[in-house]
């Protein structure tokens, strides 16, 4: 059989390890591209092929898709959605990681036209936290319940914030901004973000707090339930820090005038914060996540599903857990669809894969051999 060639779009944190991992036992025929030539010239003793592009350029793109058969779609959020569509477009299979705000399942016709697989949101929350809510609302009649709490941190704490930004900054404060989507007696409902706070203690790590974040995304709308909520983890005391920022108007977009120059305060806290949350070389980070959903069987009885993951900085490879959590998610998922357990045409997101045990398990099963470990809990509650 011939070997299938990849092209990873995006050589950021999570983009490095994604292509490495590919390319680790010359199972694929692995490509990169990104604007950087920085970031390409860490790939100068690997397996992986570089290409220097401007991917915001069609011409571009299309000038190298046709050397690849399977992509990961990993550039920033605000490119994401005119990406995917030209990668859909070359009928190329898609695994994507970009979290663009767009509706998705408005490129359905499109996907289904050109007889392309694509899933969408498939890294670590969205994406396994949707595929195991996906997995378990499917062996339940009518679900009553269903929670996911989940964060990055850095391993050591230190003053002032004790967090450091594993993923975009700017889309950490998006987190502390934007109003969350809940789902309550069956019905949508907006809360403001960092609101309904609570203490929940974690293995390994200790106390944790969570607050309400806008994570569920397509679940809100694919699963039904009684109630569904996403919230976010950190450690405790950094909602009332980030409150105080938000209440005090360090959030805002409307500009303020200092010495004859308007600036909007968001973009100045930005400047001041984005240094303080950066991971350093070598920095340690953990990813933690709970996602708990309950419901009653057509067989009437009460069962609650539980998965756990606890995940580390690996000091083998010098792969951040975040980058690692989501960035072996996709490539799982990029496997998946490589050996033929889901090529389904269309549009796809984690919850709907979610509910073939077969894809269940071979996420769970492709994750645990690359050291990302989820712990399942099934428990019958007494009605």
């Amino acid at each position: 059989m011939n070997k299938k060639n990849v092209l990873v779009l995006g050589a950021g944190l999570v983009g490095r390890p994604m292509a490495l991992d590919l390319a680790a036992n010359d199972e694929f025929g692995v490509g990169i591209v990104d604007i950087s030539a920085e970031r390409l010239a860490l790939f100068a003793n690997s397996r992986v092929k570089t290409h220097q592009l401007d991917l915001s350029d069609a011409h571009a793109l299309k000038s190298i898709t046709n050397r690849y058969d399977l992509f990961i779609n990993a550039v920033p959020g605000f490119m994401g959605f005119e990406t995917l569509i030209r990668l859909i477009e070359q009928q190329k299979p898609v695994v994507d990681i970009a979290f663009y705000p767009e509706d998705v399942f408005g490129l359905t016709e499109l996907a289904l036209k050109h007889n392309t697989c694509v899933i969408c949101d498939m890294g670590v929350a969205p994406g396994m936290s949707h595929l195991l809510t996906g997995y378990a609302a499917s062996q339940l009649n009518h679900v009553q319940k269903a929670l996911i709490y989940v964060g990055g941190l850095p391993k050591l704490r230190s003053f002032p914030w004790e967090y450091k930004a594993v993923f975009s900054p700017a889309d950490v404060i998006e987190e502390y901004t934007r109003p969350a989507r809940l789902v309550e007696n069956g019905k949508i409902v907006i809360k403001e973000a960092l609101s309904e706070a609570e203490l929940i203690d974690f293995e390994h790590i200790g106390t944790l707090e969570a607050f309400n974040s806008d994570g569920l995304r397509s679940l809100a709308y694919t699963i039904k339930a009684d109630y569904m909520a996403e919230k976010t983890l950190r450690y405790p005391g950094h909602i009332e820090k980030i409150k105080v920022l938000k209440q005090s108007g360090f959030f805002s977009l409307d500009p303020v005038e200092i010495n004859g120059t308007k600036i909007s305060p968001l973009a100045f806290t930005k400047q001041l914060l984005f240094p303080a949350w950066q991971l350093q070389p070598g920095e340690e980070d953990i990813t933690v996540m709970k996602i708990m959903v309950e419901g009653i069987t057509a067989e009437g009885k009460k069962k609650r599903f539980e998965y756990f993951l606890y995940d580390e900085y690996s000091q083998q490879t010098g792969i951040h857990s975040m980058a690692r959590t989501t960035g072996y998610s996709a490539t799982v998922a990029l496997r998946m669809i490589a050996q033929g357990v889901f090529t389904t045409p269309g549009i796809h997101v984690p919850e709907i894969v979610g509910k073939d045990t077969r894809c269940v398990e071979f996420m769970l099963n492709g994750l645990k051999a690359r050291g990302v470990v989820y712990h399942e809990k099934v428990t019958d509650l007494c009605c």
